[in-house]
């Protein structure tokens, strides 16, 4: 009976399988984003997260059990003065993963990872522009005609 054994082993040792996710973590850290496959992306977040909830309190102990986890001072640093800057006020779901469809060569679904306070593109997504049937020209002379019009006193 296989009681209480969720987690996936992803086809590895357990020394392949750390060091295979120590370094993902890192390059999410680095890149705030990685294009890898969901597998490896849903296994990812369960190993990432705490580390970021751990991240938001910046003590000599958090930052020695977030360093033992990843092995990079560099990424131990970028978690703990940008990233925790950003999530000080999440309370949870710092990743996302969005599937990108299957790979070429062995079909495995692909997706990328990204941590969500840093995503730019979503951010921009959200500003719209409007569309006028107005030509340049007509457009810049309404905006000139506006600023007139305001400075212009008018009749009471």
């Amino acid at each position: 009976m296989r009681h209480n054994k969720k987690f996936n082993h992803l086809g590895r040792t357990a020394s392949h399988r750390n060091a295979m996710l120590s370094n993902m973590a890192t390059s999410l850290i680095m890149h705030k984003r990685i294009t890898t496959t969901v597998a490896k992306a849903k296994a990812l977040k369960k190993y990432v997260e705490p580390l970021i909830t751990k991240c938001k309190q910046d003590t000599t102990n958090s930052r020695r059990v977030v360093f033992s986890y990843l092995q990079d001072k560099y990424a131990v640093t970028e978690l703990f003065k940008e990233v925790s800057v950003k999530v000080a006020d999440r309370p949870g779901g710092y990743t996302r993963i969005i599937k990108t469809g299957h790979r070429l060569g062995d079909n495995a679904e692909m997706c990328f990872i990204e941590l969500v306070d840093f995503d730019e593109n979503m951010a921009k997504q959200t500003v719209k522009k409007t569309r006028t049937r107005r030509s340049k020209k007509s457009a810049e002379g309404a905006a000139v005609a506006e600023t007139k019009a305001e400075e212009t006193p008018k009749a009471e």
